[in-house]
């Protein structure tokens, strides 16, 4: 039995060692350094569909790459294997690998109340999905998705895909319009419309409609014009003046007739209360006395005695 090994096998060996330290040596170089870079682990819970983003997708803040992701799993398979299928969250569950000095949980905590969330955004046209970090000012509008399970590793928050929320938007217009009475719409303008046309032009029934009323009025407006001309408005004020002066003289003759019976009035009321009260201090004078003297007008208009006892 021969003891010599064969001079090929030697060949390939050494052909195989060196091989796998190129690939070493490349993975190294192209690597960047990663494997002896530092980092810490995070994850997220998402609950709309992640599809197009896989293991080993970018994870960037603002744009700048700073991690990448290494596994996407279900929560029901990680953290809620122990309760009954019906009753697991089935959160789709994203762990990233964060590349830089660890950060500890309480700073991510504190990094989390001011606002960092994770949304899953689509590189360009290419279908190629990866995580966004950033802080979002309105981020307390879209309250976190609630959990019962201990994280394996520091949790932060994220947020709807800003284009699953166009097509949830777009798809609920369209059930709205399809919720909608079109036709039952569409009769409703009809009859708006004729009876807009009947209030315009008229029915013909004794309505004339806006526009006859329209004629009407500028009809009158155009009699109110002439009537206002500057000859017929002088007539107008010469009437109008004479009625005045006509009404001022017989206010004052009224005036003057009011003043004499007035006066007529107070003689009277005054005899009336002599007569009362010679009746009632000597009732026999008004039978054995004289009789009394005639009353006379005066030129004035007062009541004068005729005679003299």
């Amino acid at each position: 039995m021969s003891t010599n090994l064969n001079p090929n096998y030697f060949r390939l060996g050494v052909f195989v060692l060196a091989a796998i330290g190129v690939l070493i040596a490349v993975i190294l170089i192209f690597g960047g350094g990663k494997f002896f870079q530092k980092s810490f682990m995070v994850e997220t819970y998402i609950k709309q569909s992640v599809t197009g983003l896989d293991a080993g997708a970018a994870v960037r803040f603002r744009g700048v790459k700073i991690g990448q992701v290494t596994s996407i799993g279900l929560s029901g398979d990680m953290y809620e294997k122990d309760l009954p299928f019906h009753e697991r969250r089935q959160y789709v569950v994203v762990r990233m690998q964060i590349f830089g000095d660890k950060v500890n949980e309480e700073q991510i905590h504190e990094f989390v109340k001011n606002n960092l969330r994770a949304r899953v955004k689509s590189m360009g046209i290419t279908g190629v999905n990866y995580i966004e970090f950033d802080f979002v000012s309105n981020a307390n509008l879209t309250p976190s998705l609630v959990y019962e399970w201990k994280p394996e590793y520091p949790v932060i928050p994220s947020l709807p895909n800003q284009a699953d929320e166009i097509i949830g938007g777009i798809q609920r217009l369209i059930a709205s319009l399809n919720a909608m009475n079109i036709d039952g719409t569409q009769k409703k303008l009809d009859a708006l419309l004729g009876n807009l046309n009947v209030l315009m032009a008229g029915d013909g029934k004794g309505n004339e409609g806006v526009i006859r009323s329209v004629n009407d009025l500028n009809i009158v407006l155009e009699r109110v014009s002439k009537a206002t001309d500057k000859n017929e408005l002088g007539v107008l004020m010469r009437e109008l003046v004479a009625a005045t002066t006509s009404l001022r003289q017989t206010i004052t003759s009224v005036q003057g007739d009011t003043a004499l019976t007035m006066e007529n009035i107070k003689q009277a009321s005054e005899n009336l209360n002599e007569f009362s009260r010679i009746a009632s201090q000597s009732p026999s004078s008004l039978i054995w006395s004289d009789p009394p003297p005639k009353l006379t007008p005066s030129n004035n208009g007062a009541v004068q005695s005729g005679a003299k006892k």
